[in-house]
């Protein structure tokens, strides 16, 4: 639920930056679908699916 509250701190417009610009180990940069938001000591991190090729990748989001 945290995670929640600090994603949507983060403006729909940079929101969107960061989902289509997550790096997949097979097809390089691509965009994230199908992904949770989890808190971190960091930030928040994305889990989902890279949308080329379905693998499973992550994007952290750091705070300010």
């Amino acid at each position: 639920m945290e995670g929640i509250k600090k994603w949507s701190k983060v403006s729909p417009d940079i929101q969107q930056l960061l989902i289509n610009n997550v790096f997949c180990s097979k097809c390089g940069v691509t965009k994230i679908v199908n992904y949770g938001i989890h808190n971190d000591r960091f930030g928040v991190v994305l889990k989902g699916y890279c949308k080329n090729c379905g693998g499973r990748v992550a994007r952290l989001v750091e705070e300010e």
